[in-house]
């Protein structure tokens, strides 16, 4: 009776087989420049994506009926996304930034109503627990089962919401930042009322 292969016999050679292989397919990807290393746990210390949060609140200004407001937040805020999002049968602004501390912080603004951008920021298994008074404006507090939180105020023709999973100072900078700027000038005319 003739001996089987030796690959039949052990499967030591094939996992080295894969083992080269993966270590093949890693070079590759990283001199490529395919995949990126990130190690540290918060944000701050892996790459953050860069976005211009004023060139994009101006478009937005500039396309959309309601005010948009673009904060002044501190210096060591990296600004890393802008969006457009339908939120029930209108559309929101949303930007974001990664706090010194790490923490991820969005502002929406939008003409929706409070409970469809309490929504659209949390889902539906969120419950409202209280409401701070912030720069002369009663912001309404929300809470998710995934504890993220959003804080929204109705300014009559805008409601703006700021959320975060990170600590409430965050979330009170950003808000004080939006409600002390003034509306962006549209080249468009604003509705009254």
């Amino acid at each position: 009776m003739a001996d089987k292969p030796r690959i039949l016999q052990d499967g030591k050679d094939l996992i080295w087989s894969l083992i080269a292989l993966g270590v093949i397919v890693l070079v590759v990807a990283g001199v490529a420049g395919s995949c990126s290393w990130g190690f540290g746990s918060d944000a701050t210390e892996q790459n953050i994506p860069h976005f211009d949060v004023s060139e994009g609140l101006r478009a937005d200004a500039n396309t959309m009926g309601f005010p948009i407001r673009d904060p002044k937040v501190p210096n060591d805020w990296q600004a890393n996304s802008g969006s457009t999002q339908e939120i029930a049968e209108t559309i929101s602004s949303n930007v974001g930034w990664i706090t010194d501390g790490g923490a991820y912080v969005q502002l929406t603004q939008t003409d929706a109503t409070e409970e469809s951008l309490m929504r659209k920021l949390l889902g539906d298994d969120t419950s409202g627990n209280g409401t701070r008074d912030i720069g002369g404006q009663m912001w309404v507090t929300y809470e998710n089962l995934e504890h993220q939180k959003a804080w929204i105020v109705d300014l009559g023709n805008v409601r703006i919401g700021v959320k975060s999973r990170g600590k409430d100072d965050s979330m009170q900078t950003l808000a004080e930042a939006v409600l002390a700027a003034k509306p962006l000038a549209a080249d468009r005319p604003m509705p009254t009322g």
